[in-house]
């Protein structure tokens, strides 16, 4: 498996280097809807779809002003030859953890990102890989709770629009703001990435749940039985739970990638997939592949 882990890394580290990279699509959309000629046809179809959203109970997607993407990109320092990736949700959801693991980083590392059991991320965090020859930058967005600040204006406000995909870290069920983002990033095009963390954490407390004691019991085969049971468990409740809230929330199904920041720090530093592995390797590869082709072209093919 570390072969495979190997070889898919520097097989998308090779692409990167050879292809050239093109404009986020996203920021090259929003420009001409806010030219003259195009903002009462614009205007329009917002008013139908904020109508449509009003009536259903959610709030309403806001095209940002060309000042405002100005203001996004700086605050983000934003550049043209980087991938820009987020890491959103609310408060206290985990995001500082899992940038670091996206990086191959322990949260006790000199440059990790700042974590705690409160959320610890005022302003957005902003972090190179540890693999320097990969063009990325991650970023820690503060969690909507701390700022006091109402979901659908989330995603605006901290200029969401300008990445080139976004994680978006769902607790035990869906908020305001995992909706708002979905349903942002579905308007202006952006991909996302349904993420719950702490597999590992949330399995062992299904455990004891299920009766299992670890003071009581030295059996590795009864263990292995219980851990399979709650694993399987897991999996099944998370997903149908993701899926509901999408379909409360009228967004298209879309999957849910478990995953644990012990195995992604393992798979990304080490290259090494340990057996309790759930969907950190398919995030990664789903993550990095999309990221290529949607700002990647080969030198003949670039206009």
């Amino acid at each position: 498996m570390g072969q495979d882990i190997s070889k898919m890394l520097d097989g998308l580290v090779l692409a990167f280097q050879n292809l050239h990279r093109i404009n986020n699509p996203t920021l090259e959309a929003i420009a001409p809807a806010n030219d003259k000629e195009n903002k009462v046809e614009a205007a329009q179809k917002a008013q139908q779809e904020a109508e449509e959203r009003l009536r259903r109970g959610v709030q309403p997607v806001v095209l940002p002003t060309p000042e405002e993407v100005v203001a996004a990109k700086a605050r983000v320092q934003y550049q043209d030859s980087l991938f820009h990736f987020a890491v959103a949700g609310i408060a206290g959801s985990g995001k500082s953890s899992l940038v670091n693991a996206l990086r191959g980083l322990r949260n006790s590392d000199t440059s990790a990102a700042p974590t705690g059991a409160v959320e610890t991320t005022a302003t957005i965090g902003r972090y190179r890989d540890s693999n320097r020859r990969l063009p990325f930058v991650w970023y820690d967005i503060p969690g909507a709770g701390t700022l006091n600040q109402l979901g659908w204006q989330y995603f605006n406000n901290q200029g969401l629009f300008v990445f080139d995909c976004i994680i978006v870290l769902v607790g035990d069920r869906f908020t305001q703001t995992d909706i708002a983002i979905l349903e942002n990033c579905r308007r202006f095009q952006i991909p996302t990435y349904i993420v719950r963390s702490k597999a590992d954490f949330r399995i062992r407390n299904l455990m004891n749940d299920m009766g299992y004691d670890s003071d009581d019991s030295d059996d590795e085969s009864q263990y292995e039985t219980m851990y399979n049971a709650a694993r399987e468990r897991y999996i099944s409740d998370t997903q149908a739970t993701v899926q509901q809230n999408l379909g409360d929330a009228m967004l298209p199904v879309q999957k849910v990638y478990l995953v644990s920041n012990k195995v992604l720090l393992s798979a990304v530093k080490k290259r090494v997939l340990p057996k309790t592995a759930l969907d950190e390797m398919e995030l990664l590869k789903n993550l990095l592949e999309e990221a290529c082709a949607r700002r990647c072209v080969a030198p003949e093919d670039e206009a």
